[in-house]
Protein backbone atom coordinates (compact mmCIF):
# COMPACT_ATOMS: atom_id res chain seq x y z
CA UNK A 1 0.00 0.00 0.00
CA UNK A 2 1.40 3.54 -0.86
CA UNK A 3 0.87 6.32 1.03
CA UNK A 4 -0.60 9.46 -0.57
CA UNK A 5 1.86 11.95 1.34
CA UNK A 6 4.90 13.29 -0.83
CA UNK A 7 7.71 10.91 -0.64
CA UNK A 8 10.90 12.42 0.52
CA UNK A 9 14.64 11.62 -1.39
CA UNK A 10 16.43 8.53 -0.60
CA UNK A 11 18.57 10.77 1.15
CA UNK A 12 15.60 12.50 3.29
CA UNK A 13 14.76 9.19 3.93
CA UNK A 14 18.23 8.23 5.48
CA UNK A 15 18.72 10.84 7.48
CA UNK A 16 14.90 10.28 8.96
CA UNK A 17 15.87 6.76 10.25
CA UNK A 18 19.60 8.61 11.46
CA UNK A 19 17.47 10.78 13.52
CA UNK A 20 14.94 7.93 14.32
CA UNK A 21 17.88 5.84 15.91
CA UNK A 22 19.19 9.03 17.58
CA UNK A 23 15.85 9.34 19.01
CA UNK A 24 15.56 5.76 20.48
CA UNK A 25 18.91 5.52 21.93
CA UNK A 26 18.12 8.95 23.72
CA UNK A 27 15.00 7.04 25.17
CA UNK A 28 17.16 4.27 26.31
CA UNK A 29 15.57 1.88 23.29
CA UNK A 30 17.57 1.26 21.14
CA UNK A 31 17.23 0.86 17.36
CA UNK A 32 18.92 -1.30 15.04
CA UNK A 33 19.79 0.48 11.61
CA UNK A 34 17.80 -1.84 9.27
CA UNK A 35 14.79 -1.42 12.29
CA UNK A 36 15.17 2.49 11.74
CA UNK A 37 14.75 2.15 7.81
CA UNK A 38 11.55 -0.18 8.48
CA UNK A 39 10.05 2.33 10.55
CA UNK A 40 10.33 4.86 8.30
CA UNK A 41 8.84 2.86 5.19
CA UNK A 42 6.29 2.07 8.04
CA UNK A 43 5.72 5.81 8.21
CA UNK A 44 5.06 6.27 4.53
CA UNK A 45 2.96 3.64 4.20
CA UNK A 46 4.98 1.25 2.48
CA UNK A 47 5.73 -2.47 3.09
CA UNK A 48 9.27 -2.04 3.95
CA UNK A 49 13.07 -0.46 2.93
CA UNK A 50 12.94 -1.84 0.06
CA UNK A 51 9.90 -1.24 -1.99
CA UNK A 52 10.18 2.89 -0.20
CA UNK A 53 13.52 3.11 -1.48
CA UNK A 54 12.50 2.31 -4.92
CA UNK A 55 9.68 4.14 -5.03
CA UNK A 56 11.94 7.38 -3.75
CA UNK A 57 14.59 6.16 -6.39
CA UNK A 58 11.62 6.82 -9.37
CA UNK A 59 11.53 10.63 -11.09
CA UNK A 60 8.84 12.47 -9.66
CA UNK A 61 5.86 13.83 -11.43
CA UNK A 62 7.09 16.99 -13.25
CA UNK A 63 11.20 16.54 -12.20
CA UNK A 64 13.56 16.70 -15.23
CA UNK A 65 16.22 14.83 -12.50
CA UNK A 66 15.92 12.65 -10.12
CA UNK A 67 18.54 10.81 -7.62
CA UNK A 68 20.52 8.36 -9.51
CA UNK A 69 19.91 9.60 -13.13
CA UNK A 70 23.15 9.24 -15.54
CA UNK A 71 23.80 12.62 -16.96
CA UNK A 72 26.92 13.80 -19.52
CA UNK A 73 27.92 17.25 -20.88
CA UNK A 74 30.58 19.80 -20.12
CA UNK A 75 32.06 21.00 -16.82
CA UNK A 76 34.16 24.05 -16.75
CA UNK A 77 34.41 23.03 -20.68
CA UNK A 78 35.58 19.44 -19.83
CA UNK A 79 33.25 16.44 -20.51
CA UNK A 80 31.94 14.65 -18.38
CA UNK A 81 29.83 11.70 -17.64
CA UNK A 82 28.32 11.09 -14.31
CA UNK A 83 25.48 9.80 -11.68
CA UNK A 84 23.30 12.28 -10.04
CA UNK A 85 23.71 12.05 -5.96
CA UNK A 86 21.31 14.87 -4.97
CA UNK A 87 18.61 17.23 -6.38
CA UNK A 88 16.66 20.25 -5.03
CA UNK A 89 14.68 22.07 -6.65
CA UNK A 90 14.73 26.12 -5.87
CA UNK A 91 13.11 28.82 -6.31
CA UNK A 92 13.15 29.68 -9.79
CA UNK A 93 10.77 27.83 -12.01
CA UNK A 94 12.21 24.69 -13.66
CA UNK A 95 15.87 24.80 -12.04
CA UNK A 96 17.44 22.48 -9.60
CA UNK A 97 20.67 22.48 -7.55
CA UNK A 98 22.51 19.04 -8.57
CA UNK A 99 25.19 17.29 -6.69
CA UNK A 100 27.15 15.22 -9.47
CA UNK A 101 29.14 12.11 -9.07
CA UNK A 102 31.56 12.55 -12.37
CA UNK A 103 32.91 8.76 -13.02
CA UNK A 104 36.00 10.28 -13.46
CA UNK A 105 37.69 13.43 -11.78
CA UNK A 106 37.69 16.41 -14.38
CA UNK A 107 40.75 19.21 -14.52
CA UNK A 108 38.87 22.65 -13.82
CA UNK A 109 42.25 24.12 -14.61
CA UNK A 110 43.43 25.43 -17.70
CA UNK A 111 47.09 25.98 -16.80
CA UNK A 112 49.49 23.36 -17.79
CA UNK A 113 51.75 24.71 -15.19
CA UNK A 114 49.54 22.32 -12.40
CA UNK A 115 46.04 20.96 -12.24
CA UNK A 116 43.00 20.56 -9.58
CA UNK A 117 40.44 17.72 -10.14
CA UNK A 118 36.70 17.62 -9.15
CA UNK A 119 34.97 14.79 -9.01
CA UNK A 120 31.92 15.68 -7.24
CA UNK A 121 30.40 18.71 -8.02
CA UNK A 122 27.47 20.83 -6.99
CA UNK A 123 25.38 23.29 -9.26
CA UNK A 124 22.65 25.12 -10.24
CA UNK A 125 20.55 24.24 -13.52
CA UNK A 126 18.48 26.00 -15.20
CA UNK A 127 15.66 24.70 -17.23
CA UNK A 128 18.29 24.98 -20.70
CA UNK A 129 20.24 22.73 -18.92
CA UNK A 130 22.51 24.92 -18.34
CA UNK A 131 24.27 26.76 -15.04
CA UNK A 132 23.29 30.25 -14.76
CA UNK A 133 26.97 30.96 -13.53
CA UNK A 134 29.48 31.80 -15.87
CA UNK A 135 33.35 31.58 -16.55
CA UNK A 136 35.00 35.07 -17.55
CA UNK A 137 34.67 34.28 -20.97
CA UNK A 138 30.59 33.80 -20.71
CA UNK A 139 30.66 29.73 -21.03
CA UNK A 140 28.25 28.34 -18.30
CA UNK A 141 30.11 26.19 -15.91
CA UNK A 142 28.14 23.26 -16.64
CA UNK A 143 26.07 22.64 -19.76
CA UNK A 144 24.25 18.84 -19.60
CA UNK A 145 23.74 16.92 -22.87
CA UNK A 146 19.95 16.67 -22.53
Amino acid sequence: MMSNISLPSLTDLKAEAKKLRAQASEAETPLSHSQALEQIAKRYGYRNWNVIAAAANQPKAGNRFYEGMRLSGHYLSQPFAGKVLKVQPTEQQGSYQLTILFDQPVDVVSFESFSAFRQRVSCTIGPDGTSPQQTSNGEPHMRLDL
